[in-house]
Order: C-alpha cells, then structure tokens, then sequence
C-alpha cells in the first residue's frame, strides 16, 4: 500500500471516533486531510458537526467540502481533535510543524477533551529528532533569536545545525500567524522535557514543535499483506 492509502486507512479509523454534535479541531497536513475529506463526506450524507481549523489550508478544504466551521473564539472548548504527527515515539510526545502550523495545531489541541494523532507507522520512533524540529518564532530581532535558540539547544544536551526555513524562491517561510519558522536538525532528543523548557526560555520563540503530554491516543497504519494493519498507540476513550 502506498503512503496516501495508509493515511487515508488512518484517518477512516480516527473517523469512527466522531459522533453527532462533536466539536471537532481539524488538523494540517496530508494525513489530516484525509480526514477532513473522510468527514466531508459523512457531513454531505447528514452528519452535524462543528469543525475548527487550524490553518487557512485547512479551513478552506473544510469549507469546500461543506463542514461548517467556527473559530477557536466561537467555540473554546473542543470535544476531540485529529491531527496527524511528523513524529511519536512510545510516551505519545510528538514532533509536530512540518506543515508549518504548530501554533495553531498546539493551542486547538490544548482545548479539546482529547488528541488523536493519525499517521502511517514509519512516523513511529522510539526517540524524536529524526524529523527536523521546528520552532515558531517573531520576525523581529530574527538573528538575535536564531543565536538563542541554538545557544539553547546545546544547553539542553542536543547537537546539530539549526536553519530559518525558507520558500523555493529562498524567501523565509511565513506562517498565518505571521511568523517565520527555524528547524533544528538534531538527530535525536535525548531530554525533549528539557529542550522544551529551554526553547520557551528564549525571547521571540513564539511555540516550538514540541507537543509533550497534549496527545491520547495515536492510530497508526502500516501495510501488510496489501491492506492497512491500524496500531493503537494510548486509549481512543
């Protein structure tokens, strides 16, 4: 099976988890929309929902596939949201920020009952750092900023470059909230409780791709025998 049929696999098994009237955060990324194409199309056979997005990406493939959506202001307590990781290891602590919307994937997370994570199984690690960890962080004073952050990465007992992520045309990334995003290629995270805590040390980091303690659950699809084998990761009530 290839990597769409395994996300999609994923998120058919994160969609039997929505029930009428759920407010729902709606994640970024391939493997989230996934779902909000799934969840589309129970909502066009007459399933009530009320989706919050957590990006512009998001909001407008919801909204094209006619799920009715409201802000996080609208509606500040969610019931479940779905979102898919770049990585989870054993403790359920993910890397999270490929698609440039931790921001706004972490708070939506922060205020729903619960989190599901969906992805295919090659997400599964048992230490984060593989996948660059991206960090949110002010344009203003962006050099002064990028010298902390490293300076607080060495502290926290993690080696490697950290680099301002940028567009093919080689201008810097800019997230709906108006941020740019730096990506530290560490390897591996030896302490991510510790790198978490000095990343927030550092004025002008907005948020950091660190989800520690926010995820329940994660359903992870991997491919055997031509069809998807879902693995659960945590407890899905």
């Amino acid at each position: 099976m290839s990597g769409p049929d395994l996300r999609r696999a994923a998120a058919a098994r994160a969609l039997e988890l929505v029930e009428p009237g759920m407010r729902l955060g709606l994640g970024t990324g391939s493997t989230a929309a996934a779902f909000v194409d799934l969840l589309a199309e129970r909502v066009r056979g007459g399933l009530d929902i009320l989706g919050v997005p957590t990006s512009e990406a998001t909001r407008a493939q919801a909204e094209a596939g006619g799920i009715r959506l409201a802000t996080l202001d609208e509606q500040p307590e969610l019931d479940l949201t779905i979102d898919g990781a770049d990585e989870v290891d054993p403790q359920l602590r993910l890397i999270k920020g490929g698609g440039a919307a931790l921001l706004r994937e972490k708070i939506v997370a922060f205020a729903s009952r619960r989190m599901v994570v969906i992805a295919d199984a090659a997400k599964r690690v048992t230490t984060l750092g593989a996948f660059p960890l991206p960090i949110e962080v002010n344009p203003f004073g962006l050099t002064a900023t990028h010298r902390a952050v490293e300076a607080a990465v060495a502290g926290a007992g993690c080696r490697g470059a950290v680099r301002l992520r940028l567009r093919p045309d080689g201008g810097a990334i800019v997230t709906d909230g108006g941020h740019h995003i730096l990506d530290a290629h560490l390897g591996a995270i030896p302490d991510p409780d510790a790198l978490g805590a000095a990343l927030w040390a550092v004025p002008g980091v907005v948020e950091h791709g660190l989800f520690l303690g926010i995820a329940d659950a994660a359903i992870l699809a991997a491919a055997r025998d031509g069809t998807a084998d879902i693995t659960i990761l945590g407890s899905l009530t």
